[in-house]
């Protein structure tokens, strides 16, 4: 009987340890999701519909194949939040372009719409340019233009050091370009190491060619000759996702210079245009809630300077919680401009 009792138990242990291998495997197999990185994306295009999730709405923005499984990318209408969810795990509420609209009065989402409306005929710094949430602190945008120079690391070493112990995240944004991905993997990927650090990047954006002449602004980045925002705008997703970086519902225009006609086109799209109130290279004063702009490819020492000048400045608010960093989306519901 001992025995037996002993071989039972035995058995007992060995179940024990395969449910707990399967429950690992599933949490991995979601998480591994959450960071998917879908290298056979194909059929990428846009799509305008209100999805069903279990009890909530969803905006779909986005539809693509990845080894012949349908995705959506998502905008939550609430929150902004991004994500992509597999065809089977929502339904399709509404297809009609009317009546997504219908279904999106009121909301977050569409009065972002409204406000980045109000600047649309700007040539320059069009869409959200305003101070967002009321608090002490800044949202902070770092745009990776194209660039043969290494990734400056140490605005984000900086910040780690600046928040240890404040913080336990970091909320910030890169706009990144896809010529910038396409010649800095390693750099990309240390960026996405930072999320075990505490830094939680929200990716904008910044089309993939981020076309540059020397002409002046009203033919040049996006307003140059025969220049494709279509392409510039999809291909870059589509770099995105197969590197594995969530596209947000945010996209800066290079050199912030954009017109009427293509702010239209990315709210088509369901993208808003971010602007700045605060490029730091160009002497713009960061105050609380500003959308502040420094590049961080290696080509603005000066922007990058101030900024590292500006987390000095605050150190002490810093320590005691009165100064901090923002996502862009905060504020946004209660902002009334």
């Amino acid at each position: 009987m001992a025995n037996e009792s002993s071989v039972e138990k035995n058995k007992r242990q060995l179940v024990m340890k395969q449910l707990i291998l399967v429950y690992l495997f599933l949490v991995c197999g979601l998480f591994s999701f959450a960071q998917t990185s879908f290298v056979n994306l194909e059929n990428y295009r846009t799509e305008w519909l209100i999805l069903r999730e279990n009890d909530r709405s969803l905006v779909g923005i986005r539809s693509f194949t990845s080894n012949a499984v349908k995705y959506y990318l998502t905008v939550d209408p609430t929150t902004l939040q991004t994500r992509v969810v597999g065809d089977r795990s929502v339904s399709v509420r509404y297809k009609d372009a009317n009546q997504v609209n219908k279904s999106l009065k009121g909301s977050v989402y569409e009065r972002c719409f409204s406000f980045v409306r109000k600047t649309e005929n700007n040539l320059q710094d069009a869409g959200l340019n305003f101070s967002l949430p009321k608090e002490a602190g800044i949202n902070l945008t770092i745009d990776l233009c194209p660039s043969h120079k290494p990734l400056d690391k140490a605005i984000f070493e900086d910040l780690l050091l600046a928040f240890r112990g404040v913080d336990g995240t970091l909320p910030l944004a890169v706009s990144v370009s896809g010529k910038w991905m396409l010649n800095h993997g390693a750099d990309l990927e240390w960026l996405k190491s930072l999320a075990g650090k505490g830094i939680k990047i929200t990716w904008i954006n910044h089309t993939y060619d981020h076309v540059f002449n020397n002409h002046p602004l009203s033919s040049n980045f996006l307003l140059s000759k025969n220049t494709d925002l279509r392409f510039e705008v999809l291909e870059n997703e589509k770099l995105m996702l197969k590197n594995g970086l969530m596209p947000s519902v945010f996209f800066r225009c290079p050199g912030l210079v954009s017109d009427r006609r293509i702010i239209e086109h990315l709210i088509s799209y369901g993208l808003l245009a971010v602007g700045s109130d605060a490029w730091l290279a160009k002497g713009q004063q960061a105050k609380n809630g500003s959308i502040v702009l420094i590049h961080g490819n290696g080509n603005e020492e000066l922007g990058v300077h101030d900024f590292i000048k500006l987390l000095q400045a605050e150190s002490e608010a810093i320590k005691t919680k009165h100064w901090t960093l923002y996502s862009l989306s905060e504020g946004l519901d209660q902002n009334e401009h």
